[in-house]
């Protein structure tokens, strides 16, 4: 690590304030090119919680990186309780206390819990042994403190998602860092698991520990946040204190212009007519037990519940992924048998999975591929795919959802996660879909981004259609969905219509 000394007057003086942990100044950074990054600016106290906010591609994540070490900037400064610093890597930036969660997970599949959580920090005998009792006991008490549960001998990939995160978070919390960046942590997890995460932020910065907190779920802001800073398009529009501010005036830095509730997005007639799709009984042991429920012409189907409900394994088993081991499924009153994701795509079914990243997009392939993927047989003939009829496959897609690219081969790993999420979305369209399940359609994603994959489910349902959607945001389930399903611990706990539903309500069903 570098250090340097601070220059200039101003400088010097904001150098030394004694509650200022961390503080950049004028962070720029282009890619071949084109500027990510033009003025990117943050200022973090000792013992406070600052939210950093934007939109996707507002910068909040190159500046996050540049902090951490892990890229390098273009210009600006840095000034790390009190001396300027230039990190060479996240090394450099752990020595300095700086810790990070990262919005893209990145565990070690093969590994226990507690070996990912102390990889590199492993306690050893004689200097070289990996002492593994003392190991599992330093993962259990953190695991045990922060009140996860979750078995720190399990190997990470028997996890789900949500569990990954929490490990995660555990993983991060253990540098016992002065200075802790939270990038996206509560967008795998359900509400309960939230609220755990708050009690551990308040516990952190009661002792001093200072928290950048980025979440695109605005509502977490007002209730953990001291501080914000919002970014725009690379820019910095304004900072201050969270409780000068109300949602809306925050909502209106951030995209510049007002947003629309969930409910003004719901715009389809109510649904009528025969059920679509009529479920009996399913059943999968050890995830859910007797799922009956029916899905109706133009309906969204909203299912809610908590962390551990059975909610995404039920959707993976409608969609053959990881199939049911007893009960039915009616598809235009005629039974018909699912074992394979081929199966549900011949019978007129979609997936948007919970984890983009990992099962929704092949990320080292362009946009172009991933859009067609789902659907190329049909644009093939002897083998050869028809190339004119792909192009403008793709292209209606890119046009539909707004998806921005330089160009449709342009690789899907280098875009923001709301125009990742909308190249899931249009290749699961690409395939003419008649049923579309949706798994935290707009995880990790921007208020403006959620804005058009609202609008677009209500469109598709408009059109006779149906949706079952799977959602942790209560706003979002309520105010997207003509009916909800409640699961808890694998089982329907109760159905209500949508204009019945209440937040205190679905937590009570749920819990």
């Amino acid at each position: 690590m570098q250090v340097e000394a601070g220059t200039g007057q101003a400088g010097t003086k904001q150098a030394t304030l004694p509650d200022v942990l961390l503080q950049a100044e004028g962070i720029a950074k282009s890619f071949a090119g084109v500027l990510a990054l033009r003025d990117g600016r943050l200022t973090l106290r000792r013992g406070s919680v600052h939210a950093l906010c934007g939109g996707n591609g507002a910068g909040k994540s190159t500046l996050l990186n540049i902090l951490m070490g892990l890229l390098e900037r273009d210009s600006g400064r840095i000034v790390c309780k009190g001396r300027e610093v230039s990190f060479e890597g996240p090394a450099d930036a752990l020595a300095a206390g700086i810790a990070m969660i990262t919005q893209e997970l990145s565990p070690v599949p093969g590994m226990t819990v507690a070996e990912n959580l102390f990889l590199g920090r492993e306690p050893r005998r004689a200097g070289c042994i990996v002492d593994y009792r003392r190991l599992n006991a330093m993962a259990t008490e953190l695991l045990e403190r922060l009140r996860f549960h979750i078995d720190p001998t399990a190997t990470m990939r028997s996890l789900s998602l949500a569990q990954t995160q929490l490990v995660e978070i555990a993983k991060a919390i253990s540098y016992r860092s002065d200075i802790l960046i939270m990038d996206e942590p509560t967008s795998a997890i359900g509400g309960a698991e939230t609220e755990l995460l708050f009690e551990a932020i308040r516990t952190l910065t009661a002792y001093g520990t200072g928290i950048i907190y980025v979440t695109h779920r605005l509502s977490e802001v007002f209730q953990i946040a001291d501080e914000y800073t919002v970014l725009r398009d690379g820019n910095f529009v304004g900072t201050g204190r969270v409780a000068d501010i109300d949602l809306a005036a925050l909502v209106s830095l951030i995209l510049g212009s007002e947003m629309k509730s969930e409910q003004q997005y719901k715009t389809h007639p109510p649904p009528q007519g025969a059920p679509v799709l009529r479920i009996s009984g399913l059943t999968k042991h050890g995830q859910f037990e007797d799922i009956s429920l029916d899905l109706r012409p133009g309906e969204v189907l909203g299912i809610y519940g908590l962390m551990g409900s059975g909610r995404s394994e039920f959707l993976n088993a409608l969609y053959g992924i990881d199939p049911p081991d007893s009960g039915t499924v009616e598809l235009n009153g005629a039974p018909v048998a699912i074992r394979r994701p081929a199966d549900a795509l011949a019978h007129g079914f979609a997936l948007i999975t919970e984890d983009r990243k990992r099962t929704g997009l092949v990320l080292t392939s362009s946009v172009r591929e991933n859009i067609s993927l789902s659907s190329i047989a049909r644009m093939a003939t002897a083998g050869l795919i028809r190339q004119a009829e792909e192009r403008s496959a793709v292209t209606r897609m890119i046009d539909l959802f707004r998806i921005k690219a330089s160009s449709p081969e342009a690789l899907v790993r280098s875009m923001s996660g709301g125009n990742q999420q909308k190249v899931v979305l249009g290749r699961c369209l690409s395939t003419q879909p008649r049923i579309l399940l949706c798994d935290e359609p707009t995880r990790g994603i921007d208020v403006g981004a959620k804005g058009e994959i609202y609008a677009f489910l209500s469109r598709f349902v408009a059109g006779g259609a149906a949706a079952i959607m799977v959602s942790s945001e209560v706003p979002e389930v309520v105010g997207m969905s003509d009916r909800i399903v409640v699961f808890r611990r694998g089982r329907i706990a109760g159905v209500l219509e949508g204009h019945e539903a209440t937040q205190s309500t679905l937590l009570h069903l749920a819990s």
